[in-house]
């Protein structure tokens, strides 16, 4: 076992847990927010076990997802405004449980965990299809285009799996005020998505081929 890297790994999983309860606890003003323990705990507990799994199994795997360096200028503003629409949005949505504003029925916020945990099996799906998955933007060295699987239906399944965890993430806060800050995320991916598909013209041998097989990028029959 890599010392190193489980180092940096639960420096790193350590570090979000607790700017992420940060976020939520201290607008909430109190730690009675059932709805945030909620989240931390379907966010939290599978990153934990996948990260596990990826230390024993794909060790090499895990030591990509953990580079969180940009490279290019444009993806670069897209980790920024995605910062930056995590620190409003669960900043809202604990004002919102602190004050009662806008809030939403106990089913959804059970609802959207559901959602979440789907999602996250999906996710997981993609991360063994794809062993060149990285955080960050990049051709790695012998990379081949992925045509399979999930893959022959979309061409980025794993930012199809992300849509639905972040937009799932205020109905699990049960925050309505929350929602269309988090509505934002499908703006940046866009942008994210369109800029990755040039870099990947550019240096990965077959992509243009790839697009022209597999039409859509998120959702199959709409975009």
């Amino acid at each position: 076992m890599d010392k190193q890297l489980l180092a940096q790994a639960l420096l790193k999983f350590t570090l979000g847990l607790l700017l992420t309860g940060l976020l939520l606890f201290v607008p909430a003003g109190t730690l009675n927010y059932p709805k945030a323990w909620l989240l931390l705990a379907v966010l939290f507990v599978p990153m934990f076990l996948a990260g596990i799994i990826m230390l024993f199994k794909r060790p090499d795997l895990l030591r990509r997802r953990l580079n969180l360096r940009e490279t290019e200028p444009r993806q670069k503003r897209v980790v920024a405004l995605s910062g930056v629409m995590f620190l409003c949005g669960f900043t809202v949505a604990g004002l919102d449980h602190r004050f009662g504003w806008l809030p939403m029925p106990g089913w959804v916020s059970t609802a959207g965990a559901v959602l979440f945990v789907l999602a996250y099996l999906f996710y997981a799906q993609v991360l063994r299809e794809n062993t060149y998955l990285s955080r960050t933007v990049e051709v790695q060295p012998n990379q081949k285009v992925i045509d399979t699987g999930l893959y022959s239906v979309v061409r980025h399944p794993m930012y199809t799996a992300t849509l639905v965890l972040f937009l799932s993430m205020p109905l699990i806060l049960g925050s309505v005020l929350a929602v269309p800050i988090f509505l934002f995320y499908i703006p940046i991916i866009a942008s994210r998505i369109q800029n990755e598909e040039q870099v990947l013209e550019r240096q990965l041998i077959g992509y243009s081929d790839y697009k022209k097989r597999v039409k859509y990028r998120l959702i199959p029959l709409i975009w």
